[in-house]
């Protein structure tokens, strides 16, 4: 059901915002990997803006980036010009513009939280500790369950199982960074990803031995 549910709402993006979306970008001289680098580029700038501490900006910024990756896509097929080159620039400068941002946020938490206290049952927490710690976490389970993905394509098996894929990863931490809870997405994307990554491993391990 929730598999449906979201191929559901995937075909609505695909119908309403993408294909539009790329149309205009088409009629302004755009190319997919145009989008592409100008997504990043705004993801970055998030990140600044994140790092210097300008949470609500920088969360929106980052979305903003976000968003502009769902029309890369959509204008290389609408255009006919989808290329191998052009899906590994895409994936390769999503996957950094979620590193920018936690790089950001790591900035951030050194500049705003350093010497700040958390105390948790009677006992007194470092909070810089606590966020660059679920800050990692959350960053390389994220980052595996991308890798998860796309080593499966390499075998041939292609996964896109468990609840934290990037599309919530993005929201999460775009929403969370511009209301000034970045610990609650770091907390959220470090809990839900880990068992997303055992889930894919999983299922490419059944694909691998039913296809045996």
């Amino acid at each position: 059901m929730a598999l449906s549910s979201r191929e559901q709402l995937r075909a609505a993006l695909l119908r309403y915002v993408e294909l539009p979306g790329a149309r205009a970008f088409n009629r302004l001289g755009f190319t997919p990997n145009g989008i592409s680098v100008l997504g990043f580029a705004v993801a970055c700038t998030g990140a600044g803006l994140a790092a210097a501490g300008y949470l609500l900006a920088g969360g929106l910024v980052f979305l903003l980036g976000s968003v502009l990756d769902l029309f890369d896509g959509a204008l290389a097929r609408h255009t006919g010009k989808a290329t191998p080159f052009g899906a590994l620039l895409d994936s390769v400068l999503d996957r950094l513009g979620e590193a920018a941002l936690f790089l950001g946020l790591a900035i951030y938490a050194v500049r705003e939280l350093d010497g700040e206290q958390w105390v948790l049952w009677g006992t007194s927490l470092d909070r810089l500790m606590l966020f660059i710690v679920t800050l990692l976490l959350a960053l390389v389970f994220s980052q595996a369950v991308s890798y998860a993905r796309a080593r499966g394509e390499g075998l041939g098996i292609e996964t896109r199982a468990g609840l934290m894929t990037r599309p919530e990863r993005v929201v999460i931490l775009g929403v969370c960074v511009a209301v000034g809870y970045p610990e609650v997405a770091m907390i959220a994307i470090a809990a839900v990803s880990a068992p997303t990554l055992v889930q894919r491993v999983w299922h490419i391990k059944r694909q691998i031995g039913s296809a045996s």
